[in-house]
Order: structure tokens, then C-alpha cells, then sequence
């Protein structure tokens, strides 16, 4: 490949293009579909040539116009000039006939006797311009690739483009493409630079460079037609679209027009006449490949008998700067709620049922309604007193930033159903000349994407609720010995100050073994009155009134029980679990307010209702179609009671510790239906465990609360949400009932087409959540977000979000897992990802010499990579063996809750080298948020000179080179040096070095503070530790006969080209 300034030894040197182009076809106001390309206003007469034999050992050169009867008047373009696309190409100073085939089509008919006149240049043999318009400093202008698609013989047929183009607006004057329809196809998404404001000439297009780092050849340069700036998607069907003067909307797609890319180089160019041709439809050699590639690719190809893949593992794309969202859906639509609240699987709504076939992956929404906003950007609280909050009437839509008012401010018109609906008195205001209300900056529910509303009288069943906290707590011998009871205790304590609803909030408490104890905590007593049931078959709850305190007025009664508890139960040798009795006890006495249950569990349930067996322990029944049974609850119980828990507005979290089998499958179902979730301790110590629990159930406990809530997502006309995925109970076909939600929780929803065709050209998303906020009131907090409409597949996959995906496609594989076995989830996950890649791919197969490339949109490089990672997360790799039936589905039920990007980061970790920052002398630890790199997740990036930290956001790897330097690892470890890491609980000594190094990790868990990052030390070699906590999950390695990155990628692409 030339780079400017150099020759090709093995070809003649020959000139470049010349600075204008003398046959121009005449200009029009409307962007050209697929006639050939033009610059300037002006048109020539030209007479084809016979065509020369193409020579094969040649690129693809564009033959070029030529002035005068030879190539004498061709100057190479100055050295000091450059490719500037902001500049517009400069005007021609021919004018066209008055009459002739201008009249009736679009393609003049050239005579063959007439030659056209030079133009008159200057000394230097550049182009001369009138007085009033001067070529822009540096510009170069652009020679056509196709210079035989110009011009046509009058007998050659004028064809329609193809059906599968998208049109301009047909209100529009457009000329006819003659161009064939084997060479057209979805059109790269080029993005037109502005002209200057008063300029007649038309803005030239920049290109959007392929994804750095990943070969492509690059397309050969042509010539632009005059674009009219057009809004995004070419929403206006029907209407006259002015060009604009500013920059266009991201999302403007060329359908019709072969546009270039900005010049490498100057091409060469043509030095005789007798080089032009003129060769119909058949294209030039290499002219194919030369249309511009709107996609990345990987080259794939070995050579022949070679064993190598042919494909660079560090070309692979890796998603080492974290979660990337789509920057141009934002642009497009300012007043959208932010993406941290909801994120659609495409920005770009498919308009057919047909495109939704095509679409292959999840196409939905992942909504987080409570996320925490950055300081600055918090959620605006509106109170609209007695004016009462403004609804649509037909479809109770909240007012929003995308609904119109009419009639002079009388009236607004709902941006979901169309429906128009009176503005009450209260909340009238006149509108400007433009049509805005004039207190429109005074209004941040017509402005913000994102509102919280006060909700009146009539949006309560009954008083709002306070903030209600009961503790179920086991106090079995294991609970005791392993010293969860005294740590609970402890944390509890610590928090009572912090809890959300001061002074409204109530507390509760119950212990069990092989009895039910209650505790009397009446504000009049000094110390807790504990009542013992033991008649497990018909529970009943002694004193009813008084289990249930408010925190403030037995403040005194609450920390005495608190403090005593861990004496209370310290020799106790009950060995049984009476958790079935215990929870209908907390249910009864939580039925009448509601709150959350905080569930303590260490031992598998042994009597009363909900007793529950060892089960799993047959290996036969893996790879079985009875094997999902083991991922479902075994009693009807817990489900039962999760069903009553949430109808009576009582959410429940569990809190799991043991080193043996307690059917969290069972106990996890009470969590899943009522909006909670799972914490699992396998093996739990409290000296090694103290720092995550106190952390996780302090966070549980003081974070801020939406109770008693309902969840709907509305969506405009012609589509609807059909499924919804995550941790909840569907109480109606679109309303999820949430006892408590907090910014830890999203939820996943499908989305399907009502009508064959949307007439639509946007659509629009508002989630409402209705609660009741830990102060008293009951709020609803809004979303709202708009969406375009495309009949444009490729357009969908520009603008997919693959954050979104895969938090979509993990839920749907996960609940796949409780119906069927974990091949076939992970079967699932594959098919989807290949069919996608392989829909894409049949979108280039006709236009672009795709040969042995893998090829993907820009927006879905990392989808392989995530799938890869979510077949080898704890949910759905291996068996039996692998990972263990209670810590696959605690997994499994984290994973359904998880945000977006909190996701992606247990998918595909941190794995960050420290060691050089510790030794830096200046360095402190605040700065290493600025500098740290991530590796990719691989073996090769472990260097065994080096400390390293690997961070899923669960917990913390630390990974100790071999021949790292022992002063250093003095200074971190102290006299643990020579212990078993296993045992070594890693703190901050005096030294600079482990300063550092604690800050480092403090910095982490500070980004990240939903759950605690819990240090594992690992010594290089140290097997099977080694293995078990890091090189495992090293998703990019050959593991456990799972496919490494290189090798799942080409599994991918082989599977993709099938009947591609």
C-alpha cells in the first residue's frame, strides 16, 4: 500500500487528479439515491472510448476526466494542500444546455463529436474561480471511482433502484439510479460535515473510520453528489426537507449514493484520453471491494495445511475500558431519560415484523428506576398540590418532554396514544411563536427525561407505610460456632442509627433452632421478653401487638437484645432448623404493615412445613431432562409463601452461610418472587468473612428504600412489552409488583410489534414506578425515552447496545436453566450470537469480497466476547463437577438483578498490574484511578515479576508473581510472608508499599460499593487455588475443555458462514 509522496517502482508514475471534474451532472437540491456521482452544477459533453484490457496486477484506479485533448493540463496538487472535509468542492464555471436529456432524465446523453474546453487556470495550473468564490485554501477535490456509471448510452434501460433501498421522502424530486442493482445494497452510515452558512455548495461527507486496529482494505475514493442535510432516519416521508446549515443528526444514512471516504492519498489518475472507457454495469477489477465497508472485521484464513488459526489474539476487540454506551442516540434525543435508568437492546426501532425476524437477538429494555445519579444530576421532585398530576386520559401516560400543546396552551396532545387532552386551569400557560409554553424553563416534567412526581390521596390503597426491617435470625449450633450470630448482632447494632424513615421506622426479631423464639420488646421494658413456641405443626405468634416496635421509642429494649443475643445462644448444640414455622411466624406478624425480611440461614431445613432433603447427590440425573429439577424449589411451600409475601407488600432477602448443601434453589425462591435477593457465604468464618457481611448487610439495611411499589412500562402505538425477567411477581400482564426496590435492582423486559407495519416514525417509552418512600410520601418516578423508527436493518445493528444484550440474553438464558439443561442454555446463547453475526453478514455477502472475514458491526465487537464469558460464568458452565448446585443458583439469582454495567464487569473482570505504581516514589493511590490499565483476561498478561489484581466486583484476586521482589512482598504480607495465603487475611501495615496497595483496593470498592470485594491471596504455582480462584476465570483461556477467545471466535464465524 502507497502512503502519500511515494511511487510504485513496479507501474508507471502517473499524475494525479486534476483539481476540478468537467463532467458533472447538473445539480439538484435533493440528495441523489443512485445516479452517478456529480460535483459542481455544470455538465460536458463526452464521448466513450473503447475499453482497454484491464490489467489484474493493478489496484482498482479510477479513470478520471480529462481536460483538453490530453493529459498536459493535469497538475499534481501542491504538497501544502490538504484533504480538508469540512471544505466544500469548488463550483464549475460550465453552465448546462437549456434543453435536451436534462428534461427527461437525470443522466445526460453525451454526443460523441463535441470536446469540452479546458478551463482557464492560473500560473500555477490551478483552476481559475470567479471573484466572487474562491476554492476553499487546501482543497482537493475528488475524481469518481465509477466514471463509466456517469454516463449512459440512450439505449441503455433506466432502472428503478432496488425494493430494498430506503427511499427519500417521496415528496422529494429524485432522479432514477441506472446504476445495477447487484452492486447496491445497505449503504454505509456516513455522517456529511456542515457547509458554510450562505454556501451553495455541498457539504462533503466524512467517513466513520473502521474500528482501529483490525485490517481492512480501504475503499477506493469516487465523488460526491450534492446531499440535502436530512433529519435522522429520514423521518419527514412525504415532506420537502431544506438543507440545513448546521450538523446533521448522527444517525443520517446514505441510502442512495455512492459517497467517499476522506483520501489517503491522491489517487493517480488516467494520462491519456485513450485510457477512458466506458464498460456498462460490468465493473472495474477490484471495483467491487472497493465500496466503502461500513463494519469491522477479523481476517480468519490460514494458509493451507497450516495448523494456526490465522487470526492474531491481540487483534481480538476486548472491552478493556469498561461498558461503552451508544454516544449518538443520546445526541439525537437530548430530553431521554439517562441511560443508567433504561437502556434498549437497539436504539433503533425495527418498522416491520419481518425486521424483528431478522433482528436475531433480545429486543427489549433493561430498566434500573432507582439508579444512583452522580452528585448534580439527582432526579427533580415535582409537587403539582391541588392542580392534581397531568395524565393522558386514555392511556394515563404521564406528561413528559415529548408531548405537544395546541391551542394556544389549552390542549396537549399524548406522545404514546395521539390523544389530545385538556390542560387544567392550575397548569395553563401561553405559548410562544414557536409553540412552547413560555414557563417551559420553570417545568422539569417538560424538559427532563427523568421526574418524580408527589402523589396525591387517590394514588393510596391505604396510609403509606413506614420502613419495617424484621430479622429471622438461625441460632443452630453451626450459625453459633461459625460466628454469624454475634457478627449479625453487631452489624445490626451499628446500623440502627443509619436506617432510613427516622423516627418512623419499626424492628422486629425472631431466633429458631428446633423452636420458635419471640422476642417482647415493648418500649416500657428494660430488658426483651423472649416467648418460645415449640408446637411447630399449628404456629401460632404470642402477643401480637408488641413484636412489631418502633426503632426510636425501644431504642434502649433493641440494643440490650442485641448485645445479649450472642451469650444467649453461645452453648447451644440444637443441630435442627425449624425455618418453614419460623417464616409463616414473620409473615403473620409482617402481614399487617409490610417491610423486609432479613432471613439468616445456616443449616438445611429439617422440621415442620418446608423441611427439605440432600438432593443432587446422584450424578446420573446430569445430562438428563430431570436435571433442571434440581434448580427448582422442592416443596410448593416456598413458593406459596412468596406468592403471600408479596401480596401482602413483605419483601425477603436471605442471607446464606454454610459449607454444606442447603437448597438455596428452595430458600432463594422466596427471594426471587418478592423483589429481593441472595447473599451466599459458602464456608463462612468470621475472621475471613467479617469485613463482607458487615459491608453487604449494612448497605441492605441503611440504603434508600421504595416500598410497597408497582412497576409499568408504556410504549407507544403498534408495540408493547410481551415478557419480563428478573427478581419480582407479575401481578398483571404489565405490572410488576415490587414490595421494596432499591438502586441494586434492574429488571429486563421483551418487546414484540402489535402491527405488521409501525406508521410511526418514532416511538416512545415512559416507566412509571409507584412507591412509598422511606419519609412517608408516595412518589412516582418517571422515565421517558424516545426511540426512531427504521426499516433499515443494518441501521438497527449500528445502533445496538451491547450492555443491553447481554444483560437481556443472560436472564433469558438463566430462566432457560430452570426448564432445561444447561447445554441447551448454553446452546441458546451461541445460536442467538450466530444467527445475529450471520444476518449481518448476508447484508455485505453481494457487495464486498468477504472471503474468509469475519465481519460485525462496530456496536457488537465485544458480543462474542461476553457470550464466551457468560458460558463460563458460575450460572451455566460445566456440570456437576464445576461449580456447585448452591452457588450456581445464588449466581444465577444475582446475575437476574444485576444492572448493566455491574453485569459486564462479573462477565468480563478487572485485571490490573500494580506492582510498577507501588514502587513509583512520588505516587499516591488517589492517582491510580488515572493511570491503571486493564489487561485482557489471559494467562500471557501475567508476568511472574509482577503483583496483580483481579477484580469481578464480588472479590478481590491477589496474584503474586514467583519471582516478584521479596522486599515487596515483606512490606504487603509482614510476618504472614511464609504462611499459607489462604490464611493470610490481607491489612494495611506500616509501610509505604502497603499503604498504597490498601488504597488501591479501598479506591475499588468505593467505585463499586453494592457489594464488598473480599481478598484472596494466590501464590504463582500454588495449585489447586491457583487454578480455582484466577486461572479459571481467565475467560480468554482454554479451560476446563471450554473454548478459549481464538477458538470460540472461529467456531463463531465457521457457524456464521453456513448458509450465509
Amino acid at each position: 500500500m502507497q502512503t502519500m509522496g511515494t511511487e510504485n517502482p513496479s507501474h508507471a508514475n502517473l499524475p494525479l487528479r486534476p483539481a476540478t471534474t468537467p463532467f458533472a451532472a447538473p445539480q439538484s437540491t435533493t440528495p441523489f439515491l443512485s445516479s452517478g456521482p456529480v460535483v459542481g452544477s455544470d455538465a460536458s459533453p463526452y464521448r466513450p472510448i473503447r475499453p482497454p484490457t484491464p490489467d489484474s496486477t493493478l489496484p482498482s484506479i479510477s479513470p478520471g476526466p480529462v481536460i483538453g485533448s490530453g493529459a498536459s493540463s493535469f497538475r499534481p496538487t501542491p504538497p501544502g494542500t490538504t484533504n480538508d472535509p469540512s471544505m466544500p468542492p469548488p463550483p464549475s464555471l460550465y453552465t448546462p444546455p437549456t434543453a435536451g436529456p436534462f428534461q427527461g432524465f437525470p443522466t445526460p446523453q453525451f454526443p460523441s463529436t463535441v470536446q469540452p474546453p479546458p478551463p482557464r487556470t492560473s500560473l500555477a495550473g490551478q483552476p481559475v474561480y470567479s471573484s466572487t468564490v474562491r476554492p476553499p485554501a487546501g482543497h482537493v477535490s475528488y475524481m469518481p471511482a465509477f466514471p463509466h456509471l456517469q454516463s449512459q448510452k440512450p439505449s441503455m434501460p433506466i432502472r428503478p433502484p432496488p425494493q430494498s433501498i430506503n427511499t427519500v421522502p417521496s415528496g422529494l424530486n429524485v432522479p432514477q439510479s441506472t446504476l445495477d442493482s447487484s452492486f447496491l445494497g445497505s449503504r454505509p452510515n456516513l455522517q456529511p460535515s456542515s457547509p458554510l452558512v450562505g454556501s451553495t455548495y455541498p457539504a462533503r461527507p466524512t467517513l466513520q473510520s473502521a474500528f482501529p486496529g483490525y485490517p481492512s482494505k480501504q475503499p477506493n475514493t469516487v465523488t460526491q453528489a450534492p446531499l440535502v442535510q436530512t433529519p435522522a432516519f429520514s423521518v419527514h416521508q412525504g415532506g420537502n426537507v431544506p438543507p440545513q446549515t448546521i450538523a446533521s443528526a448522527p444517525f443520517v444514512s446514505h441510502q442512495g449514493g455512492y459517497v467517499p471516504p476522506p483520501p489517503i492519498a491522491a489517487p493517480q489518475s488516467i494520462s491519456s484520453r485513450a485510457d477512458m472507457q466506458f464498460c456498462g454495469y460490468r465493473p472495474e477489477m477490484g471495483s467491487v471491494q472497493g465500496l466503502i465497508e461500513d463494519f469491522s472485521s477479523l481476517f480468519l484464513e490460514s494458509a493451507p495445511g497450516s495448523f494456526d488459526p490465522g487470526l492474531d489474539c491481540k487483534a481480538l476487540p476486548r472491552p478493556l475500558e469498561g461498558d461503552v454506551e451508544p454516544n449518538s442516540f443520546a445526541m439525537m434525543y437530548p430530553m431521554n431519560c439517562s441511560s443508567r435508568y433504561m437502556r434498549l437492546t437497539t436504539n433503533a426501532i425495527p418498522s416491520s415484523q419481518s425486521l424483528v425476524l431478522r433482528w436475531q437477538l433480545p429486543l427489549g429494555a433493561v430498566v434500573c428506576p432507582l439508579a444512583e445519579a452522580p452528585d448534580g444530576e439527582e432526579v427533580p421532585i415535582v409537587n403539582f398540590a391541588t392542580t392534581g398530576i397531568v395524565r393522558c386520559r386514555r392511556c394515563r401516560t404521564y406528561v413528559n418532554p415529548y408531548v405537544t400543546f395546541t391551542d394556544g396552551g389549552r390542549k396537549w396532545r399524548c406522545n404514546i396514544c395521539s390523544s389530545l387532552n385538556d390542560v387544567p386551569g392550575d397548569y395553563f400557560a401561553h405559548l410562544d411563536a414557536s409553540g412552547r409554553r413560555i414557563d417551559l424553563n420553570q417545568r422539569p416534567e417538560l424538559t427532563k427525561g427523568s421526574v418524580e412526581f408527589i402523589a396525591p390521596a387517590e394514588y393510596m390503597v391505604r396510609p403509606p407505610m413506614p420502613p419495617l426491617y424484621f430479622f429471622l435470625i438461625d441460632v443452630s449450633i453451626s450459625a453459633v460456632r461459625s460466628g454469624m450470630v454475634e457478627l449479625v448482632a453487631q452489624t445490626i447494632k451499628s446500623c440502627l442509627d443509619r436506617m432510613p424513615g427516622y423516627p418512623r421506622t419499626q424492628i422486629g426479631f425472631i431466633t429458631f433452632d428446633s423452636t420458635i423464639h419471640f422476642y417482647n420488646m415493648k418500649s416500657s421494658f428494660s430488658q426483651p421478653q423472649m416467648m418460645v413456641v415449640s408446637d411447630l405443626d399449628d404456629i401460632f405468634v404470642p402477643l401480637p401487638d408488641d413484636l412489631l416496635v418502633n426503632l426510636l421509642e425501644s431504642r434502649t429494649v433493641v440494643d440490650a437484645f442485641l448485645d445479649s443475643l450472642p451469650s444467649m445462644f453461645q452453648d447451644n448444640v440444637n443441630v435442627e432448623s425449624a425455618f418453614g414455622p419460623a417464616i409463616k411466624a414473620a409473615f403473620m406478624i409482617m402481614s399487617q404493615l409490610g417491610g423486609k425480611l432479613l432471613i439468616f440461614q445456616n443449616t438445611l431445613p429439617s422440621l415442620g412445613v418446608g423441611r427439605l432433603k440432600l438432593r443432587g447427590e446422584d450424578l446420573r440425573v446430569y445430562g438428563t431432562e430431570k436435571e433442571h429439577a434440581l434448580r427448582l424449589s422442592e416443596d410448593p411451600f416456598y413458593k406459596q409463601m412468596a406468592a403471600d409475601f408479596t401480596k401482602y407488600q413483605i419483601a425477603v432477602n436471605v442471607y446464606a452461610f454454610s459449607d454444606k448443601y442447603t437448597d438455596i434453589a428452595s430458600l432463594g425462591t422466596l427471594a426471587k418472587y418478592t423483589g429481593g435477593q441472595v447473599y451466599y457465604y459458602p464456608s463462612f468464618q468470621s475472621a475471613i468473612h467479617k469485613e463482607k457481611l458487615r459491608h453487604e448487610l449494612s448497605r441492605d439495611i441503611t440504603r434508600e428504600t421504595a416500598w410497597e411499589a408497582v412497576m409499568r412500562i408504556r410504549c407507544g402505538k403498534g408495540v408493547r412489552f410481551t415478557t419480563y425477567h428478573g427478581n419480582f411477581m407479575l401481578r398483571s400482564t404489565d405490572l410488576l409488583a415490587l414490595p421494596a426496590v432499591d438502586c441494586d435492582k434492574a429488571y429486563g423486559a421483551q418487546l414484540c410489534l402489535e402491527e405488521t407495519l409501525l406508521t410511526t416514525q418514532t416511538v416512545y417509552f415512559q416507566v412509571a414506578l409507584l412507591y412509598t418512600s422511606s419519609s412517608g410520601e408516595r412518589r412516582i418516578r418517571v422515565h421517558t425515552a424516545a426511540a426512531p423508527v427504521v426499516s433499515d436493518l443494518g441501521e438497527m445493528y449500528r445502533q445496538a447496545d451491547t450492555g443491553a444484550i447481554v444483560s437481556l440474553l443472560c436472564r433469558l438464558a438463566i430462566e432457560k436453566t430452570l426448564s432445561s439443561k444447561l447445554e441447551e442454555a448454553r446452546n441458546f446463547v451461541q445460536l442467538k450470537i450466530v444467527k445475529a453475526l450471520r444476518e449481518y453478514r448476508n447484508l455485505y455477502a453481494v457487495q464486498h469480497r468477504l472471503g474468509g472475514r469475519m465481519i460485525y458491526p462496530e456496536s457488537l465487537k465485544f458480543l462474542p466476547l461476553y457470550g464466551l464469558a457468560l458460558f463460563k460464568s458460575k450460572a451455566l458452565r460445566g456440570g456437576y463437577a464445576d461449580v456447585q448446585l448452591d452457588e450456581r443458583w445464588s449466581a444465577g439469582c444475582t446475575m437476574m438483578a444485576l444492572p448493566v454495567k455491574r453485569l459486564l464487569k462479573l462477565l468480563y473482570p478487572s485485571l490490573i498490574r500494580v506492582d510498577d505504581f507501588l514502587l513509583k516514589a512520588s505516587s499516591k493511590a488517589d492517582e491510580f484511578n488515572n493511570t491503571w490499565k486493564r489487561l485482557p483476561l489471559s494467562a500471557e498478561s501475567l508476568d511472574s515479576r509482577g503483583l496483580y489484581v483481579y477484580d469481578d466486583g464480588f472479590i478481590f484476586v491477589i496474584w503474586f508473581g514467583r519471582m516478584l521482589s521479596p522486599d515487596m512482598t515483606m512490606s504487603l504480607l509482614g510476618e504472614d510472608l511464609n504462611t499459607d495465603y489462604s490464611k493470610v487475611n490481607l491489612r494495611k501495615h506500616d509501610n509505604n508499599l502497603s499503604r498504597k496497595l490498601m488504597g488501591i483496593l479501598d479506591n475499588f470498592r468505593e467505585n463499586d460499593p453494592s457489594y464488598y470485594q473480599l481478598c484472596h491471596l494466590v501464590r504463582q504455582g500454588e495449585q489447586p487455588k491457583e487454578g480455582f480462584l484466577l486461572l479459571g476465570n481467565l475467560v480468554e483461556d482454554q479451560v476446563g475443555g471450554t473454548n478459549g477467545y481464538v477458538d470460540w471466535v472461529l467456531q463463531i464465524h465457521r457457524q456464521a458462514q453456513l448458509n450465509a
